[in-house]
């Protein structure tokens, strides 16, 4: 189980299953409220003060990585030098709403799922019943996703699994005419691809929505975009979207995501846009 317990002074306090961690949270600005002795015992800290780094508890025996369970679904947690675990909590709304109209559809769907990490999306999206486009650059990453298919009994659900730059994929796909019943992406401020090309944000990801639009079906259900860079709103996701899907009749819905606390505060943690057929 997953649990954000506490925030405060620019941290949050995060229980992984039986491990309570602190990590880095620039946007809780405000004091914690439980007891200090809470946080100094928590077994790691994760600190980007002179370098990236976990402090462990000297008493800690913390294995290389463990198992949760989180909306219903099962994740391999691990440690990583940048902080992360391998699991983003605020997605969990947009993978609930998304699965919800899967499965209210009743017919076969194709999602494209780009930027996919470990695949959390990818679990709720199949488990609803649809088949999957997973893609990410990184080999590490999409193994991670595998293995966590594998944890939830999906590893021959209808599921491809791509290791690639996304630009090179989608230039590929619409050549092939390859069409998709939506699609969902949450690309990094930064990244790199499998043979070192370079993915910036601001940049690209105009170019990116263009493309995607590319490959949706006649009938398409949902488009979702999220976002973690800083200085990117909600405002900014939902122009971008608009303008990629200005000709399709639907919705479209933007806000911040945030993660609820076990003490009733939320903590902002990026933003999402998605647009909704009207049928």
């Amino acid at each position: 189980m997953y649990l954000l317990l506490d925030s405060g002074n620019q941290q949050k306090l995060e229980k992984f299953g039986s491990y309570t961690l602190v990590r880095p949270c620039s946007s809780a600005l405000w004091k914690p409220r439980l007891n200090p002795q809470l946080w100094s015992s928590a077994d790691a800290h994760f600190t980007r003060k002179g370098e990236n780094k976990w402090e462990w508890k000297a008493e800690t025996k913390l294995p290389n990585s463990w198992e949760i369970d989180f909306k219903n679904l099962r994740f391999k947690i691990s440690p990583t030098d940048f902080g992360h675990l391998g699991l983003f909590p605020e997605h969990a709304k947009l993978w609930e709403w998304a699965a919800h109209l899967i499965q209210r559809v009743k017919k076969p769907i194709k999602i494209l799922n780009l930027f996919a990490y470990t695949g959390g999306a990818t679990l709720a999206f199949a488990k609803a019943g649809a088949e999957v486009c997973h893609l990410d650059a990184s080999k590490a990453a999409v193994q991670w996703a595998r293995e966590n298919a594998s944890l939830n009994h999906l590893e021959d659900a209808p599921i491809r699994w791509i290791i690639e730059d996304i630009g090179k994929f989608l230039k590929r796909e619409i050549k092939r005419e390859k069409k998709y019943d939506a699609i969902i992406l949450d690309p990094p401020s930064f990244g790199r691809g499998a043979k070192g090309e370079i993915f910036k944000f601001e940049r690209d990801i105009f170019a990116i929505l263009q493309a995607c639009r590319n490959l949706l079906s006649t009938q398409p259900l949902f488009f979702i975009l999220s976002s973690h860079t800083l200085g990117v709103t909600p405002t900014v996701l939902s122009h971008l979207l608009t303008e990629a899907v200005f000709d399709l009749k639907g919705r479209i819905e933007a806000n911040e995501m945030w993660i609820e606390s076990e003490i009733g505060k939320k903590i902002p943690s990026g933003c999402f846009v998605r647009w909704q057929s009207e049928s």
